[in-house]
């Protein structure tokens, strides 16, 4: 079970878990997202690795708004910041995890990956390790088949790598970045802003990594 957005993380973990020898089985969250262009892309991502199915699932995180990536009253930030920025979607990896173990639990499977990072990356608490390792044990706390002796995984394969190290990686699984999305205001064709915080960090992947940049700009 993968959680996938479409962007270079997600892109990543899917072709790694391939590479590994799992069968995937996709899920992609519309959440009410302002970047809806990164559905699109996930679809194409999964067609393009052969995934064994691809869900994508219906919520309305834009209901309870927080968040300038669900509220369209909020601009989305274009400057840096050391606070959580205001694009932080309030339990946002935490619902689609939980999505995500639900339908593990009908197919009875027993590893879900996500593509979190905690290195390079906007300073989400809901991306660091401590994190993974609680969604973790809740998961088997919370579910009928760790109650029955079963063991669920959450594994976060990009945890601790830099950007750059992520494209790296992406490249030699044969992943083509020009068919990700990575803006938070994208628009339907998938051109970035080239400002946001999400196009700052994968802009300087791309750098650090010595690779052009196959990202699209509408400004």
């Amino acid at each position: 079970m993968i959680l996938v957005s479409g962007g270079v993380d997600s892109a990543t973990t899917v072709a790694y878990a391939k590479k590994q020898g799992f069968s995937c089985h996709a899920l992609s969250i519309s959440y009410g997202q302002r970047h809806a262009a990164e559905l699109h892309f996930a679809k194409t991502l999964c067609e393009r690795l052969e995934v064994a199915e691809h869900k994508v699932v219906n919520i309305g995180l834009d209901q309870i708004g927080g968040s300038s990536l669900t509220d369209r009253s909020l601009d989305v930030p274009t400057e840096p910041t050391s606070a959580i920025p205001s694009t932080y979607v309030p339990a946002r990896n935490t619902v689609m995890l939980s999505i995500a173990l639900g339908w593990a639990e009908v197919l009875g499977a027993e590893d879900i990956f996500i593509g979190a990072n905690a290195v390079d990356y906007s300073g989400y608490p809901d991306c660091r390790p401590e994190y993974i390792s609680a969604y973790e044990r809740l998961a088997n706390f919370a579910t009928r088949f760790g109650v029955e002796g079963g063991e669920i995984k959450i594994h976060a394969p990009l945890i601790d790598m830099k950007k750059s190290e992520i494209i790296a990686l992406g490249l030699d699984l044969g992943i083509d970045f020009s068919a990700t999305v990575s803006c938070y205001q994208a628009n339907r064709a998938g051109e970035a802003c080239g400002y946001c915080d999400s196009c700052r960090i994968r802009r300087n992947g791309f750098e650090e990594a010595g690779i052009a940049d196959p990202t699209r700009y509408f400004n």
